[in-house]
């Protein structure tokens, strides 16, 4: 809680910071102090940049990934394999995968795993999205990168059983198990993931 002692503005900035994930309040005070002694051009930045976060993005509407324009960078490149597609759970799992280079495809975005627990269902996620995709392009494979989670093995499962049911004659892999169960793609080391992309194996 903050201290009722500070100013108006200063309480409600370490109010915004103490949401963000990782960000306890001893943490988010010291963010608004430094701010504080920094220069006003270092406060009009993180504000510039701010504001461009929330008025310069859009969700490509081929993918779904966050980007500057649609279609994103990677869709509008053709230098990119298109009979490769590569699903992930999130934005920051394609920026993890890039820098492996060793995925050359296009990706589709979920945003998010199924998990009941947290009221989240196929129905929330971009897999109705997939399924038409699949159905509307020349995809000879999907790769299957949610998380070696639980959330991320029952969202998989659920994909490939959509993906079986409709027309669409498509190889399914997933990605090798050198992650680690339960952990998230976007903190994998770049030789792990690497390897989890080269050594990725059948679905069903």
């Amino acid at each position: 809680m903050v201290e009722p002692s500070l100013p108006g503005p200063v309480a409600r900035l370490i109010d915004e910071f103490g949401r963000l994930p990782g960000i306890g309040p001893k943490t988010a005070s010291r963010l608004v102090f430094y701010l504080l002694r920094a220069p006003d051009s270092q406060a009009k930045a993180l504000s510039e940049a701010l504001r461009g976060l929330a008025e310069g993005l859009v969700y490509c509407q081929r993918c779904y990934n966050i980007a500057e324009a649609s279609p994103c960078a990677i869709c509008a490149d053709p230098a990119r394999d298109q009979a490769t597609l590569c699903v992930v759970e999130e934005p920051l799992d394609v920026v993890a995968l890039e820098r492996t280079r060793e995925h050359r495809g296009l990706y589709h975005v979920l945003h998010g795993a199924i998990s009941p627990v947290d009221g989240i269902g196929p129905a929330d996620l971009r897999i109705d999205e997939l399924v038409k995709r699949l159905a509307g392009e020349p995809v000879r494979e999907v790769i299957l990168a949610t998380n070696p989670s639980l959330e991320g093995d029952a969202t998989a499962m659920y994909i490939e059983r959509a993906i079986r049911a409709g027309p669409s004659e498509v190889r399914l892999t997933r990605l090798a198990r050198g992650l680690p169960v339960g952990g998230d793609i976007e903190y994998a080391d770049q030789v792990t993931l690497a390897r989890a992309v080269k050594g990725r194996s059948e679905v069903g």
